[in-house]
């Protein structure tokens, strides 16, 4: 008689743990054989894989209770069921369906891309298993997305359909509905300051004219807790030590349309700063970090006064190789005379040295140029500063897209770390051709083979070809950074360069240039230069004999049309810049001058000085770079010989003062022709700031101011013929070049100045 036991088991819902009681109680038995029914998707062998039985085992029922909860975790069947007929086991499994298709509808705001990320965070993605918690899970998430960007009207649905072969599609309907905003922001308990005066600190606001452009009336509960940390950081940078916020409350309206938010503060007093001292381990001396604490006993306290002199006190030990150092300034308050005093508590740990450091990335850049720009070296004590100024020489070669520098502390010790550099490599090399316009020069064709970093030596060798209507440059150049080990750079230059000033509203000529040099940096500190130069060049003019002015004729009845000069230039560099490309902070110093010396034709000088200085604030303006440039120039011929008219300075255009004309600023001759001068004056002042939601950092929009002139010799320099333009402007180093595009729109004009508002230059114009 064949014997039949049944039984089924399956997993109580409300306990994991626990096992229903077989429906029908059986004998053990030894398992002959295992058959698998109702898979229909996964693999028989897959539940071979899970079953904690095999065949030739004995099974009962605790280890059918085991077998069934182990293929339930799966997470593969929604029902479970063991049978046995005979001495062969059958496991009966229903599987939970598969997600065939996910499809969003109705989304505006973000990506499906987007989204689909999201979902899959949640644990929904297609060929996955359908499970209703999950979607529910899917659900909240989507809307949390919305509810991020303010949102907070959006709808969800989601709808299932049943597919062949046990498998789903699922369909999420969003209903964006508008966009939540700000309508109030109430702060209580201020009574020091004007409430206008405190949300003048926070990002959040109500609706403006450019809340559409910046979105700070959409609420954020990060960007609150920001917006609250700068309001205590406002109240203890001006001595209020015992402020404190009570109570923050947001609310929203039924209909999801306004957020109100109060905020409740209490202010306190205000304190002033006591006496303070310095304790602990004091390897710098006392004096030198008193001159590191900028605030003094008596004035109010400021806590931002307090972090710099802290952190200035770590970088100084950290210069040392106490890399590792703490300080921590401890409070000592007098309640009742509103007195802060505080103890600079110093403890540098152990000096630090730096073991070995590491270079990777430089797929062909030698580690050879690399290792000379560092300043931090191998064996010597960690240099905070030196790290870093290491970092900024290696962005400033222009070979790296990025670099990085970690200083890991070496296994077993307590002294050492090493210092990781990992570089990633641009293209260095480049063979263009290509077409470029700009205001002054019109349809320009260039083309140029260049490499800045040759056989990854760090040298640099380029051909340029530029055809402009008004500059024609043919011209090689080669220059070593490192001709000698000490830094000293030699370069050389062949070029050939036509200029034709007819395009333009000067008075026109025609030169011919030919000529070459060779050019010397030589370093004299981290940060300052030297810069020689040796020219030698013939140039040949050619004019209109009736139309040119009187002094083009005297020029040429004293040179003739063919003069040779030899050109010295002589200049000094103060360069802080943290990049040559993009800077954000620094400065640039440079004075140099132009000589034309004997036994050339034209005896000379040219004398240039520059200016610039770059910063970023440190307050809410702090994705923004402040640019100050200054310009002055003087020139004038010695030995008896005049100024070359070709030498002259002129002001107006894109790359000066915008929204005028090029190089129609100055001087002019009674046919109303530029003739340039022998003084220039030009100044900027620029707010420059990526694109919103830009990443890359090859592009830059910017405000500007621009004002300036140029005088003839003789001409009295007064403010009154000071020029000035406004306007905005686009900056994008392109992989052709750099691209400028400017609107300009003068302020201070007068009736003669030639306008142009938009002035654009497309490809660099040699």
């Amino acid at each position: 008689m064949t014997r039949f036991r049944n039984f089924r088991l399956r997993l109580a819902m409300a306990c994991a743990a626990a096992i229903a009681v077989p429906a029908l109680a059986f004998e053990p038995f030894v398992i002959k054989d295992i058959r698998v029914e109702g898979v229909q998707r996964t693999e028989a062998g897959t539940i071979f894989t899970y079953l904690p039985v095999k065949v030739g085992e004995r099974i009962d029922d605790d280890k059918a209770a085991q077998a069934i909860r182990a293929l339930y975790a799966t997470g593969f069947y929604s029902d479970v069921r063991l049978e046995a007929d005979g001495d062969v086991l059958i496991v009966s499994v229903h599987e939970r369906p598969a997600i065939a298709t996910i499809e969003i509808e109705g989304a505006k705001e973000f990506t499906k891309d987007n989204l689909k990320d999201g979902l899959k965070q949640a644990g929904i993605a297609e060929s996955r298993i359908y499970d209703k918690s999950l979607v529910d899970r899917a659900e909240k998430e989507l809307k949390r997305q919305y509810t991020s960007r303010g949102y907070y009207g959006a709808v969800v649905r989601t709808t299932v359909t049943p597919l062949e072969r046990n498998r789903v599609s699922l369909r999420f309907d969003i209903t964006e509905g508008d966009v939540t905003k700000i309508a109030d922001i109430n702060i209580i308990g201020a009574h020091d300051f004007s409430e206008k005066e405190l949300l003048r600190q926070m990002k959040l606001t109500t609706p403006g004219w450019f809340t559409w452009f910046t979105k700070n009336d959409q609420y954020s509960k990060q960007q609150l807790t920001a917006d609250l940390e700068t309001l205590r950081s406002f109240y203890l940078n001006r001595g209020y030590l015992e402020f404190n916020i009570e109570s923050t409350q947001v609310s929203i309206t039924p209909d999801r349309e306004k957020i109100y938010i109060a905020i409740a503060i209490s202010e306190g007093p205000v304190y002033h700063v006591g006496q303070v001292k310095f304790s602990g381990d004091l390897i710098v001396g006392e004096p030198e970090l008193r001159r590191l604490v900028t605030i003094r006993p008596g004035e109010v306290f400021s806590r931002e006064k307090i972090v710099e002199a802290t952190k200035k006190i770590t970088d100084r030990l950290g210069n040392d190789g106490y890399s590792f150092a703490n300080v921590n300034p401890v409070p000592d308050l007098d309640r009742e005379k509103r007195v802060a005093g505080f103890t600079f508590f110093v403890d540098p740990g152990r000096r630090v040295y730096v073991r070995r450091i590491n270079v990777v990335g430089n797929q062909k850049t030698q580690d050879e140029v690399i290792r000379r720009e560092l300043r931090q070296l191998e064996g010597s004590w960690y240099s905070l500063e030196k790290i870093a100024r290491s970092k900024e020489r290696l962005q400033r070669t222009g070979y790296f897209s990025d670099v990085n520098i970690e200083t890991p502390a070496v296994p077993g010790t307590s002294d050492q770390v090493d210092v990781n550099i990992t570089v990633t490599e641009r293209n260095t090399g480049a063979l263009t051709f290509g077409v470029g316009y700009s205001a002054s020069e019109k349809l320009t064709i260039q083309a140029s083979v260049s490499q800045s970093n040759v056989l990854g030596t760090g040298n640099m060798f380029a051909f340029q070809v530029n055809n402009g209507s008004v500059n024609k440059v043919y011209s090689i150049t080669y220059l070593n950074p490192y001709w000698t080990a000490d830094g000293i750079s030699r370069g050389f230059d062949i070029f050939r360069r036509d200029v034709d000033t007819s395009s333009l509203d000067i008075a026109s000529y025609h030169t011919y240039t030919t000529g070459a040099g060779v050019r010397f940096g030589i370093p004299v500190t981290e940060y300052d230069t030297v810069n020689l130069g040796f020219t030698g060049e013939r140039t040949n003019l050619s004019i209109d004999p009736s139309i040119a002015p009187q002094r083009y004729l005297d020029f040429i009845s004293e040179f003739g049309e063919r003069t040779n000069t030899i050109r010295t230039n002589v200049s000094f560099a103060h360069d802080t810049r943290d990049s040559l490309t993009w800077p954000t902070r620094g400065a640039l110093n440079e004075a140099g001058i132009e000589l034309g010396v004997p036994p050339g034709d034209l005896t000379y000088y040219r004398a240039n000085y520059q200016s610039q200085w770059f910063f970023t604030p440190q307050n809410r303006f702090s994705w923004a770079t402040v640019m100050l440039n200054g310009e002055l120039g003087y020139a004038n011929g010695y030995r008896g010989h005049p100024l070359p008219f070709f030498k002259n300075f002129y002001a107006g255009g894109v790359d000066s003062i915008r929204g005028f004309e090029t190089a129609t600023l100055g001087p002019r001759d009674t046919n109303d022709d530029i003739l340039g001068g022998n003084r220039r004056f030009v100044g900027n002042i620029e707010l420059m700031f990526p694109p919103p939601g830009y990443k890359e950092k090859n592009v830059r929009l910017s405000t500007f101011v621009d004002f300036g002139n140029v005088w003839g010799e003789g001409e009295k320099i007064s403010a009154d013929s000071i020029r000035v333009s406004t306007g905005i402007a686009v900056s994008w180093d392109s992989p052709v070049g750099p691209l400028k595009f400017a609107f300009g729109f003068p302020i201070r004009k007068k009736p003669e100045d030639k306008i142009e508002r938009f002035q654009f230059q497309l490809g660099r114009i040699f």
